[in-house]
């Protein structure tokens, strides 16, 4: 089953309020009302794009390591995953598949991560949780997110529903922002210009895996 497949499945059961979510209708109706309002405010089409070059960063991994895009660079292409937490069941699903598809990145020479505004200790939940081989780094205030113009402030009824949900955001992200990253993925060749990218405002929709090898070959053909 595809990853778009599976989230939809997910997706369905969830707004139908099937054990165990039980989700009231309003409740999703104020998530579609978000969902269509960042959609329809552009804001995915201000973010980077293929052929733009990216931006450079240092984050911690789970362990409180600093990694260097730079110095991941300097080995191969990067494949990158903005992540929007370990609360997050969509994002958790993409970091699954990401996982699965993890020996076809590495057999072209890539290296993979994930960028969440999440803490570090709620990174190595969920590395521990999705049985991951590649590291979640930590982007506090979602800084790296903004470079890459995946920022956005939740709106004021939003954030009352997510504290109404006991979904505590700046308890997760050790940050008092209500801020979060559009889903992205990039493929950055070695010299920095972004290959391949996929920003959507609408949270349960994610590009297969498999959608960025032709990128990744490219890559790979012109280091070798």
């Amino acid at each position: 089953m595809s990853l778009q497949a599976k989230l939809d499945a997910f997706k369905a059961d969830f707004e139908a309020g099937k054990p165990p979510y039980n989700v009231p209708h309003s409740v999703i109706e104020v998530m579609h009302r978000a969902t269509a309002e960042l959609i329809a405010s552009g804001a995915a089409d201000r973010a980077l794009k293929a052929g733009d070059r990216a931006p450079v960063f240092t984050l911690d991994d789970p362990e409180g390591n600093p990694v260097s895009s730079a110095d991941l660079l300097a080995e191969g292409p990067l494949v990158i995953s903005f992540y929007r937490g370990v609360w997050c069941p969509y994002c958790n699903m993409e970091l699954q598949a990401l996982e699965a598809a993890l020996p076809s990145f590495r057999a072209l020479g890539a290296s993979l991560i994930a960028i969440s505004p999440q803490t570090t200790v709620n990174s190595r939940k969920s590395v521990r949780q999705n049985e991951l081989d590649f590291p979640i780094l930590s982007d506090t205030h979602n800084d790296v997110a903004a470079k890459f113009g995946l920022r956005f402030a939740l709106p004021d009824y939003l954030v009352e529903l997510y504290r109404n949900l006991k979904n505590d955001l700046p308890g997760f992200n050790g940050d008092e922002s209500w801020t979060l990253p559009m889903p992205g993925r990039f493929v950055i060749g070695r010299d920095g210009v972004i290959l391949y990218a996929e920003v959507n405002p609408d949270y349960t929709r994610r590009p297969e895996p498999e959608d960025m090898l032709p990128a990744l070959r490219k890559a790979a053909n012109v280091s070798a």
